[in-house]
């Protein structure tokens, strides 16, 4: 590997996600604010955290929780104000910790006022800031959308506006209208309302949204149909790394994130790793890095990602090679995670909930990820083990627009079928964003400790047994653990964060075992992901982290071991 250990801070980094709604709440008014935020500083620095990355807080509809921006030089009221914001970037520099935002620039709300301009009429001046298709004509006179393409959120891509007669484009829910990155006046606007006005605050880099959607591929047209049995075609064909994909992003590290000394990770998600090296290749100009989503998400189909399928260990092991494999022999740079705000709980996942295992299993999953090369990425609740909520959560307790509209599309289809609608409630309590967004469990007191209000969204029913202040100042809790991997993962960062990559037992379906190694230094690590005993022989080394107390002459279940080899 090219890069070198004195390169840059987000190389080292370990980064904090916080979705700020589900975090904490400092007034009561059930929704999480910045100045709760604010109030765990001390409690994130502890765990081990270099950078917080916070999900967005600008001022918006919430249509979408916030990635529908309607004003990227404001705070959404219910999450504080900018003293508090300014404060809260302040606070964490205090701490010797970065703060990096999100950065959702492929769409504005509907309700931002380039977007309440651009539909007032065909002659306004940003008119051409969003794109804008007269309807489609069918064979029987009908009015039809200008392409076959499906929204991520269900349904058409398009939606029909009276007062211009016109369709816009939105690749997400309708009020989320995609902005025209081919106008010149648009991309600059961006960089000084989105980034510039931020970076000059104080603020350390930002997540960026949608990273491979903003250019288009032209004409605009109908994409091949690869569901037949969707009226609507996923879209990816003519909206994922579109031919001026890198053209923007050079422009927009020429303009303004190489005047900072700023971090970039983007949200890429699908491509070969050709393609998405270019991205993230330090000779590009670009980005930092890129999440690579090949872990995330096993098992989900690309036509239908609420549809679920059993995947095996050595699915998982070849996710994760191709993850640290990545950038092995090049100039670029990775991510590691298992769970952000779009993905449910690792554990759940990954792991096993069961309360046997739950402490067990979410240690082993600690263990993997600090040794693994990249950037470490850790979602709220993660580090104390939060897992999904139950089966028998009804779609009313769901708040996800993405799993509501799904709930509803489908119910209009198979609303009769029961073995159907089950199958699909099955999949919603595994895969649904919602996982990710219940409040932190802070305590066993009323609502977690997360708010003396009603909370905006339910609380995990598993909060007595799962919560910050029970796993605190006890040193076999998941929370302690994190704090030890993370402290292994720093004082061997050379074969943790930069090592190469080896599996050694491929194609076993019980253990993973992996070899790093950096120079002439190298590190083993053996985890059993089964429920069963392991064949193991210690190797000639130091034993640096186990999650269970004694070292046997087998693997227990879902034990995991680091040894420094001789």
């Amino acid at each position: 590997m090219t890069v070198t250990q004195n390169s840059t801070w987000w190389k080292n980094a370990t980064v904090y996600q916080i979705w700020p709604a589900s975090y904490k709440d400092s007034n009561g008014d059930g929704v999480g604010d910045i100045p709760g935020i604010i109030s765990t500083l001390d409690y994130i620095k502890d765990l081990g955290i270099d950078v917080v990355w916070l999900s967005p807080m600008f001022d918006s509809p919430q249509d979408d929780m916030g990635y529908d921006i309607s004003n990227y030089e404001g705070i959404y009221p219910p999450y504080g104000t900018m003293d508090d914001m300014d404060n809260l970037i302040d606070q964490c520099h205090k701490r010797g910790m970065k703060l990096i935002l999100d950065l959702v620039i492929n769409h504005t709300s509907s309700e931002h006022d380039w977007f309440k301009e651009s539909r007032s009429s065909k002659t306004n001046p940003k008119r051409d800031w969003y794109m804008w298709r007269p309807p489609r004509i069918d064979e029987h006179g009908n009015r039809q959308p200008p392409t076959n393409w499906k929204s991520h959120f269900s349904g058409s891509a398009w939606t029909y506006d009276e007062l211009t007669d016109e369709y816009y484009l939105h690749l997400f829910a309708k009020s989320q209208p995609d902005l025209n990155w081919e106008n010149d006046e648009t991309r600059e606007a961006i960089y000084n309302s989105a980034m510039k006005f931020w970076l000059d605050k104080g603020c350390d880099g930002f997540r960026i949204d949608t990273a491979g959607l903003y250019s288009k591929t032209y004409p605009i047209r109908d994409v091949p149909i690869i569901a037949p049995d969707q009226e609507f075609q996923p879209a990816d064909a003519y909206t994922h790394n579109g031919p001026r994909i890198h053209e923007f992003h050079k422009e927009m590290f020429a303009k303004v994130t190489s005047h900072y000394d700023a971090m970039t990770v983007g949200e890429v998600c699908r491509g070969s790793r050709e393609d998405t090296l270019k991205f993230v290749s330090a000779k590009e100009k670009e980005m930092n890095m890129i999440f690579l989503f090949d872990v995330v998400l096993l098992g989900t189909q690309e036509t239908d990602h609420f549809k679920s399928e059993k995947f095996t260990l050595v699915d998982f092991k070849n996710a994760v090679k191709g993850q640290c494999e990545f950038v092995s022999g090049t100039d670029a740079w990775s991510t590691v995670f298992l769970e952000n705000h779009d993905q449910p709980r690792s554990i759940t996942r990954f792991g096993n909930a069961s309360k046997k295992y739950h402490d067990k299993s979410g240690k082993l999953l600690a263990m993997m990820e600090a040794a693994l090369t990249g950037t470490l990425f850790i979602y709220q609740g993660q580090e104390i083990g939060m897992t999904n909520f139950s089966r028998d959560w009804d779609i009313s307790d769901y708040q996800d627009i993405d799993s509501t509209n799904y709930y509803k599309q489908f119910k209009a289809k198979h609303g009769d079928d029961e073995k159907a609608m089950a199958e699909m409630m099955d999949n919603l309590a595994l895969v649904a964003r919602d996982h990710a967004r219940t409040p932190v469990q802070w305590d066993d007191s009323a609502n977690a400790g997360f708010t003396t209000g009603k909370p905006w969204m339910k609380i995990n029913d598993n909060y007595r047994e799962i919560n910050v202040k029970s796993q605190v100042n006890d040193p076999n809790s998941i929370l302690s653990f994190y704090k030890q991997v993370l402290k292994l993962r720093k004082n061997h960062k050379d074969l943790f964060i930069y090592g190469e990559f080896e599996t050694l037992d491929h194609e076993n379906e019980e253990t993973f075992t992996f070899i790093k190694t950096y120079q002439d230094k190298k590190a083993l690590v053996v985890l059993n992901f089964s429920d069963k005993d392991q064949p193991f022989k210690a190797p000639e080394g130091e034993l640096l982290l186990s999650n269970v107390d004694v070292e046997e002459a087998t693997l227990s279940p879902y034990e995991g071991r680091i040894y420094l080899l001789s």
